[in-house]
């Protein structure tokens, strides 16, 4: 991962914690926050504040849900405080093995606005394992005519811890005939070599007790011993001599069990059963990826290898003679990595919904890629597929954000499969996908729309109260109440305090009533404007004329203007004379009529006549 530019000083000590916690820090986004704590810390241990680190108040805690987001779960954040807790042990021996750094590195997860922050918590050594010899006891045959000098190795013991906490010497108890050589083999562990100061008589003195003492160099330091029972044997005048001190060999981690190592040879100058030389392995409870045939001294793979696992191996060999005498050499076997690992992505922090109005940029998702392999076996490239309005962007190593790229729409797109492919740098190459869907929520980014443009609705005069008249319909494709849809009357030319007495609508279904009959001869069109107004926040709305035209129908008699009427209600005519000729005027009719077109188009016959 990235890592600090500057360190900002050593944090204040809480009680109860070691003098060496150290928190580091470095609040930029896209650095890491280090901390430094010893292993084996209680649970509930306060690492450092968090929050304080990356520069939230503890009013901000409630709405930026800060979280750890991990694989394992080693550290929680107090949700009152903002504090970096332990949340279960940490076993630097479990978790780092020998390798001389052991950090946890991990991001933290900040909401509103979503945030990834690098978090690297180094984990120190603790002096908790006391070097242990794999037996508590050894015998070593030595002929009485062994020369002063000569060199046996003895069992070495083993400790988990590393640096001056782990195994540092052996010390052999006084001994006027042997004294202790301190070894170191390549990959740095020791083992130690009995000396022979004297030469020795079997007659005199057939075995020696000695005391082997494994110390480290912890505080305080830890230890443990072993014994040695020395047993003098008749001459054997020549020891077995291997053909090497040092065998190296490389493997590769993939070679099959049975697979031939290497084969040792070593020879006795003596003859006969002096001469006949058997192989063993120094510490054959140990040994459990290989297996030696005592005869020829060939070493097979007897368990598959894994470089993840064990990158080298360091073995002390014996070769016995039948009188015996021993000789000693060592054999060192690196695993070479193959690439047998495939690589996989991890994704993290997965928000149920992204709103469609996020911005640009704005982060949505933190990836993680793995790949146990080393070197350009472990280096992977992380692709996203498909054309989706995401990209990724590097974090740190081994560390991905998935960000927007582009304007999202859940009415286009209510979701999206993410495809991630990650490839190795192997030959050849290891890859893997990894897919998940992400759900786009609904804001309200679309008004009402109106079937129609506009709307005319005919109705005859006279009709009853009450009855619909029209409807409007009006859609809105967001969801929930964003898209639900309620209709009012926002204007109209009808007087307003007319207006509610004339008709209604219908706020659920856009259903338009009439309040009242209509009335050809008083009213003959009017015009309203409906509104269709969403629930969303802030509410949109889109605005839709109606207009209504009334019908007559034929509801009024004609009325005679002229002639006019008597009392009795017969028309008064002009005198006619008495010498009229046919044809003559006698009088003119004229009748209105109150309803319009045919209904108001008025036809004249006479319907009866009489003398006076």
């Amino acid at each position: 991962m990235e890592s600090c530019a500057g360190e900002r000083g050593r944090a204040e000590r809480r009680p109860g914690l070691f003098l060496f916690l150290l928190p580091l820090f470095c609040p930029a986004l896209g650095e890491q926050i280090r901390y430094r704590i010893p292993e084996e810390m209680p649970t509930g241990s306060v690492v450092g504040n968090l929050a304080k680190d990356l520069g939230f108040s503890v009013q901000e805690l409630p709405t930026r849900k800060l979280r750890v987001s991990s694989e394992k779960p080693y550290f929680t954040v107090s949700a009152e405080s903002g504090d970096l807790l332990v949340s279960s042990r940490l076993d630097r021996e479990e978790i780092c093995g020998k390798n001389p750094t052991c950090a946890l590195e991990f991001e933290a997860v900040a909401e509103n606005p979503l945030n990834f922050y690098h978090v690297n918590v180094e984990i120190e050594d603790i002096n908790d394992h006391t070097p242990k010899f794999t037996q508590n006891s050894f015998e070593l045959q030595i002929s009485e005519s062994a020369q002063p000098g000569t060199r046996f190795i003895l069992g070495s013991a083993h400790d988990a811890d590393i640096g001056s906490n782990t195994l540092q010497s052996y010390q052999l108890s006084l001994s006027d005939h042997f004294s202790l050589t301190n070894k170191e083999k390549s990959d740095g562990s020791k083992y130690p070599e009995l000396v022979l100061k004297t030469p020795l008589d079997r007659e005199k003195q057939k075995s020696y007790h000695l005391t082997l003492t494994a110390l480290d160099f912890g505080a305080p330091p830890l230890s443990s011993t072993a014994q040695i029972r020395v047993l003098v044997t008749d001459a054997n005048d020549n020891a077995p001599v291997f053909s090497q001190d040092v065998y190296r060999v490389r493997l590769s981690e993939n070679v099959y069990p049975g697979t031939t190592v290497l084969q040792v040879t070593a020879t006795d100058q003596d003859e006969g059963v002096n001469a006949e030389i058997t192989f063993s392995f120094s510490e054959a409870s140990q040994i459990t990826q290989f297996d030696l045939n005592s005869n020829t001294g060939e070493i097979t793979v007897l368990n598959v290898l894994d470089f993840e696992e064990v990158k080298e191996y360091s073995i002390v060999l014996e070769a016995r003679d039948g009188g015996g005498m021993i000789a000693q050499c060592t054999v060192e076997v690196e695993v070479i990595d193959e690439n047998d690992n495939v690589p996989e992505v991890i994704f993290q922090s997965l928000p149920n919904l992204i709103m469609e109005d996020a911005e640009l940029g704005t982060h949505i998702a933190l990836l993680k890629v793995r790949d146990k392999d080393s070197k350009h076996n472990g280096e992977v490239t992380c692709k996203l597929e498909g054309d989706v309005p995401f990209k990724i962007l590097t974090s740190s190593r081994n560390t991905y954000k998935l960000v927007t790229d582009a304007v999202l729409d859940r009415e286009q797109n209510p979701e999206y499969n993410i495809t991630i492919t990650v490839t190795d740098r192997g030959k050849p190459p290891l890859s893997s996908s990894s897919s998940i869907t992400l759900h786009i929520g609904d804001v309200n980014d679309n008004a009402p729309v109106f079937s129609q443009p506009s709307y005319i609705v005919y109705v005859s005069e006279n009709n009853p109260p009450g009855a619909s008249i029209s409807q409007v319909s009006a859609s809105d494709p967001d969801l929930g109440p964003n898209g639900q849809v309620s209709y009012s009357i926002v204007a109209s030319d009808l007087e307003p305090r007319e207006l509610s007495s004339y008709v209604s609508v219908s706020a659920q279904s856009g259903m338009v009533f009439a309040q009242r009959a209509f009335d050809h001869e008083q009213l003959r069109s009017f015009e309203l404007t409906l509104q269709a107004r969403d629930h969303g926040s802030p509410a949109l709305s889109a605005n839709v004329s109606l207009r209504v035209l009334v019908n007559d129908r034929n509801d009024n008699a004609p009325r005679v203007l002229y002639p006019v009427l008597g009392p009795d209600g017969s028309a008064l005519f002009d005198m006619v004379p008495r010498a009229a000729e046919p044809g003559y005027l006698v009088t003119k009719v004229v009748a209105v009529d109150a309803d319009s077109g045919q209904n108001a188009w008025l036809s004249y016959h006479v319907l009866q006549a009489s003398e006076p």
